[in-house]
């Protein structure tokens, strides 16, 4: 085996806080590492318990947003709802052939497919 593990997941943001406010804020995501770092911080959340890590960074202002980041979360229904309340256009839930999923942009354009766990 040549690689063992996907640690870390490059998130380009404009606005690290603002970042910060959506993915623990509104998604709940616990932050691993919040450092100063040579261009801005080192800014990384994660799922509690999750070993992937989600790297918000600002230093990549020409980096295009990253599109279909595929996420588990129990209650889709319930992520819906808290995502329209913080107004977040959300498509889904749906039913698909390969199950329940949910679609979403995170504030900088990053999309996301968010299947039932």
């Amino acid at each position: 085996m040549l690689i063992s593990a996907i640690q870390t997941v490059t998130v380009p943001v404009a606005d690290q806080e603002r970042a910060l406010e959506f993915y623990a804020g509104v998604l709940g995501l616990e932050v691993r590492t919040d450092n100063p770092f040579p261009m801005g911080r080192w800014l990384t959340v994660a799922p509690k318990g999750g070993e992937t890590t989600l790297l918000l960074a600002s230093w990549f202002p020409d980096m295009a947003p990253i599109g279909g980041l595929v996420v588990a979360a129990p209650d889709l229904d319930e992520l819906a709802a808290r995502l329209r309340e913080h107004g977040v256009e959300a498509e889904g839930p749906s039913e698909q052939p390969w199950g329940r999923q949910l679609l979403f942009h995170d504030p900088f354009g990053n999309g996301f497919v968010v299947s039932q766990a």
